[in-house]
């Protein structure tokens, strides 16, 4: 009979070990999971702000290049459409990370969505970095034509210093990034693992 007793009490208190183990489970699931999605909430944020600035520019840039600088209005064109194809750009790739249930889906989902947003972010590069040069080397010249060929112009300098930051800045964001998206991909995987 106390041998009963015993196995019984042991038997609950397995239970209520396994129990609070389960709930201990839940909880970090549940915090993880908050870290994700906060982590995927300041990509999307960041991702916002690069799009509500790119198109901004378009109407900023006539102003700049064609109003006040006397640039070629094929110059202002090839400015906007490059801006464009950046908004759409990161618009596309924010769609991986923007859904409201992406957090309460089932993590292989969540993780694939985050390792396509990252790559795309990566390969990004490709085209971005050539457009950038392209976008410069076409900027200098155009100040060079409109100061009569000086190069002593400040606007010329302006703009050299400002891609110089812009590139700084801009490569800092993309490694921030890449960084959030592997640390969301390393949480699901420590996550899966268990």
């Amino acid at each position: 009979m106390n041998e009963n007793f015993d196995f019984e009490n042991m038997r609950q208190q397995m239970t209520t070990l396994k129990n609070k183990l389960d709930q201990q489970e839940i909880v970090n699931d549940r915090l993880i999971r908050r870290s994700m999605k906060d982590t995927a909430g300041n990509i999307n944020r960041r991702y916002t702000i690069v799009m509500i600035l790119g198109l901004f520019m378009i109407p900023y840039t006539y102003w700049v290049f064609i109003k006040l600088s006397g640039f070629t209005v094929a110059f202002w064109l090839f400015t906007c459409v490059f801006m464009l194809i950046c908004v759409g750009a990161t618009y596309y790739n924010s769609r991986n990370i923007s859904d409201s249930n992406l957090m309460t889906n089932n993590l292989l989902d969540v993780r694939r969505s985050m390792a396509r947003a990252k790559k795309f972010d990566a390969n990004w590069l490709f085209f971005g970095v050539p457009g950038i040069i392209i976008f410069m080397g076409w900027f200098m010249y155009e100040t060079y034509q409109a100061q009569g060929g000086g190069i002593d112009n400040p606007f010329f300098w302006g703009g050299c210093f400002g891609g110089i930051i812009g590139a700084i800045i801009g490569f800092m964001m993309h490694f921030k990034t890449q960084r959030q998206y592997q640390d969301i991909i390393d949480q699901i995987e420590d996550l899966t693992k268990e």
